[in-house]
C-alpha cells in the first residue's frame, strides 16, 4: 500500500472534471474502496456536477421542465459518498513528475497544490468558438453546458426579435434549430457543408435538409461565415457570410467540439491527431501508470477502421469512467474501443449512424460498395406506418459490414442499434440477412428494413467480385 507524503494506509485519488466520465469513476472507485482505504478528492470549475449536456436542446426547447432535470447527481449528493467534490474550483496545472495538482478559486483566485496517488483526467471537450469580429456580443451563444443553456434562455426571455440564425448543422445545430421553432423563432442555419448533418454521408444529409425546410427552417449551405454584425448597443444584429448577411436578434453556435485538452499538453502528456489524450484499454494515460483519462478529451480506438477518432458522447463518456473508476480502485477492466453510432432528431425526423462513412472508408485504405433501400417502419399495411432511408458500406470482395445510415420517422432511430452489434462482432452484410430480428405488423415489415439494405449489400458484393 503506498503510504507517501505522510497520509497512512490512504491513498488519494485526484479527479479533475466533475461530470459524466470524471464523477462515474470516482463513484466506481469508491464502490470498489471505501473512504478508509481511498481518498477521493475531485475538482469542478463549474457550478454544477453530473449533469446530461445532451439534454440541453430539449430543455431550450420545453420538452425538459427544468435544468434540474437534466442533473443526475448534485455535489452534496456526490459528498455524502465520501467524494470530497470542490466546485468552481479550477485545476491549472498538472505536474506527473510531482504527482500534484494546482488548482484555483474561481471567485477568490486562491491557488493551492494537492498531491495524488493515483489521477483522473476528465476535462471534457470545448465547442468550437471561431475567432470572427463580433463572435462575443451579446445574444451569441454556445451550448456546452448548463450554465450555456440558462444563459441562451435569458436572451430568450428578454429579446423582443424573434429571428434566430444557427450557425452549424451538426447535431447540436440541428437540435437547437427545432428548439428555437418549438419557442416560435423564424430560424436561419448557416452551414460550411452543403448539407447539414456531416456525420452522414451527402446524399442522406440532403434527406435532413428536406425535412428541415418542411419545418420551416431556412437552410444556407456552402456558406462560410465571416463575422457578427453588431448594433449600436453593442448586440447581435446579423449574421454575415462572403456572399450574404441574415438578420439575427440571437445567434447560437454549433459548429462542434474539441478535446480540452491544454492541462495535458502543458504537461507533456501523449495527444493524438485530433489532440484528445491517448490511452490503453484500461484507459491509462500512455506512459503513465497512475494517470488515467477518459470523455470527451481522449482519443478512442475505432473497431471498423482500426484508427484513433474522437467522439464526443455521453455513453462512451459514462464507459470510461466505470472502466477508470474500476482500476483506480484495484480492480480490472477494459473499454475495447467504439464503431461511433449516434442518433439524433429533427423534430419527428430521427437520424442515425454507426460505422463508417464513404469519406471515412476511403480515408481508411477500404474499398467498398454501398446500398440504399426505401422501406417503412411498420407493415405497409398497418396504420402509423412511416417511410425510412437505409444505407449501408460493405467491404469489397469480403462483405464486412463498415457502416449503416438511416433517415425517417417513427421507429427509425433505434434500428441502427442492429447495425451496431453486427459491427462489433464484426459480421458480413450476407450473414446479416440471417439474423433472428423480432416481428409483428405493429414494429416491422417482414423483412426488416435494415436487413432489405444488408441484402441489396450482399448481391452488391457478389457482383462486384
Amino acid at each position: 500500500m503506498n503510504m507517501k507524503r505522510g497520509r497512512g494506509p490512504r491513498e488519494r485519488l485526484v479527479v479533475i472534471g466533475g461530470d459524466a466520465a470524471g464523477m462515474s469513476a470516482a463513484s466506481q472507485a469508491r464502490r470498489m474502496k471505501g473512504a478508509a482505504e481511498l481518498e477521493i478528492v475531485a475538482f469542478e470549475r463549474g457550478d454544477f456536477s453530473s449533469y446530461s449536456a445532451c439534454g440541453i436542446p430539449y430543455w431550450v426547447g420545453g420538452d425538459v421542465a427544468g435544468r434540474d432535470e437534466l442533473i443526475a447527481r448534485t455535489p452534496e449528493e456526490h459528498r455524502a459518498r465520501d467524494i470530497d467534490l470542490r466546485m468552481r474550483t479550477e485545476v491549472v496545472e498538472v505536474d506527473p513528475a510531482g504527482q500534484r495538482v494546482r488548482a484555483r478559486d474561481v471567485d477568490s483566485g486562491a491557488e493551492s497544490w494537492t498531491s495524488y496517488d493515483k489521477l483522473v483526467i476528465a476535462t471534457g471537450a470545448r465547442p468550437v468558438r471561431p475567432d470572427l469580429p463580433g463572435v462575443e456580443a451579446p445574444g451569441v451563444h454556445g451550448v456546452q453546458s448548463l450554465g450555456d443553456g440558462q444563459a441562451l434562455l435569458d436572451t430568450l426571455a428578454r429579446t423582443r426579435g424573434r429571428r434566430a440564425v444557427v450557425v452549424g448543422a451538426g447535431y447540436i445545430g440541428v437540435e437547437m434549430a427545432e428548439a428555437l421553432i418549438k419557442r416560435g423563432y423564424e430560424v436561419t442555419v448557416v452551414n460550411r457543408g452543403e448539407e447539414p448533418m456531416s456525420t452522414l454521408d451527402p446524399d442522406m444529409g440532403r434527406l435532413v435538409h428536406e425535412a428541415m425546410t418542411g419545418l420551416g427552417i431556412t437552410m444556407v449551405g456552402g456558406a462560410e461565415v465571416t463575422g457578427i454584425r453588431t448594433g449600436d448597443d453593442g448586440r447581435v444584429r446579423a449574421v454575415v457570410t462572403q456572399d450574404a448577411e441574415y438578420p439575427a436578434d440571437v445567434v447560437v453556435l454549433g459548429i462542434g467540439v474539441r478535446p480540452e485538452t491544454t492541462l495535458a499538453r502543458r504537461a507533456g502528456l501523449p495527444l493524438g491527431r485530433h489532440q484528445g489524450l491517448l490511452t490503453d484499454l484500461a484507459m491509462r494515460v500512455r506512459g503513465h501508470e497512475n494517470i488515467w483519462a477518459g470523455g470527451d478529451c481522449v482519443e478512442v480506438l475505432d473497431l471498423v477502421s482500426g484508427q484513433e477518432r474522437h467522439i464526443a458522447l455521453g455513453t462512451h463518456a459514462n464507459k470510461h469512467g466505470q472502466v477508470i473508476g474500476t482500476n483506480a480502485g484495484g480492480g480490472y477492466a477494459t473499454f475495447p474501443g467504439v464503431v461511433g453510432t449516434a442518433v439524433s432528431k429533427v423534430c419527428d425526423l430521427e437520424i442515425a449512424r454507426t460505422g463508417l462513412r464513404e469519406k471515412d472508408a476511403r480515408r481508411a485504405g477500404l474499398q467498398y460498395v454501398t446500398a440504399t433501400i426505401e422501406s417503412t417502419s411498420r407493415a405497409g399495411y398497418y396504420p402509423g406506418s412511416s417511410p425510412m432511408t437505409v444505407k449501408i458500406l460493405a467491404e469489397r470482395r469480403t462483405g464486412r459490414l463498415l457502416g449503416v445510415q438511416i433517415v425517417g420517422r417513427e421507429g427509425a432511430a433505434k434500428r441502427v442499434d442492429i447495425a451496431a452489434v453486427a459491427l462489433t462482432a464484426g459480421m458480413t452484410v450476407d450473414r446479416m440477412t440471417a439474423l433472428d430480428l423480432g416481428y409483428a405488423p405493429p414494429f416491422s415489415p417482414v423483412w426488416d428494413p435494415v436487413l432489405v439494405a444488408a441484402r441489396k449489400a450482399a448481391r452488391a458484393v457478389s457482383e462486384d467480385s
